[in-house]
C-alpha cells in the first residue's frame, strides 16, 4: 500500500514556522488567508490583543461569483482592503497561511494593494 502524505498536515507545519516570526500589532496588523478549495477567506488580526479586526471572504451572502478562483480572490483583496481602511489601518503584515506565494493567494495580495493596503 502506498502511502500518501498529508499536504494540509505540511501546510499547517510551514504555517506555524511562518507564525514564530510574524505577529500583528495594534499599529501593523496581521493579514492572514485561508485557502479552501471553493473559497478563499481573509482576515486583519491585532495578535497582541487577540481581535479579529475585519474580514472578508468569498463565503459572503452578497459576493455573487464562484470564489476558487483568482478572480475572486483579487475581489476578496479589494473588499478586505475597503474595511480596513475604513478602521484606519493601512499598513499589515501579509502572512500566507503555509500557503505558496502563487495563484489566488498572490491576487488577493495584489487586490489588497490596489485597495491602499500596504506591506
Amino acid at each position: 500500500m502506498v502511502s500518501r502524505k498529508d499536504s494540509n498536515k505540511q501546510r499547517l507545519k510551514r504555517h506555524r514556522r511562518v507564525r514564530a516570526a510574524i505577529s500583528g500589532t495594534p499599529e501593523r496588523p496581521r493579514l492572514c488567508v485561508y485557502r479552501s478549495l471553493s473559497n478563499i477567506y481573509a482576515q486583519v488580526i491585532d495578535d497582541v490583543n487577540g481581535v479579529t479586526l475585519c474580514s472578508a471572504s468569498t463565503a459572503e451572502k452578497d459576493f455573487g461569483m464562484y470564489g476558487g478562483n483568482c478572480e475572486a480572490a483579487k475581489k476578496v483583496g479589494q473588499t478586505i482592503a475597503e474595511r480596513a481602511k475604513a478602521k484606519g489601518i493601512t499598513n499589515v503584515v501579509f502572512d500566507r497561511g503555509g500557503y505558496v506565494y502563487h495563484g489566488r493567494v498572490q491576487n488577493l495580495a495584489d487586490g489588497a494593494r490596489e485597495g491602499g493596503l500596504a506591506f
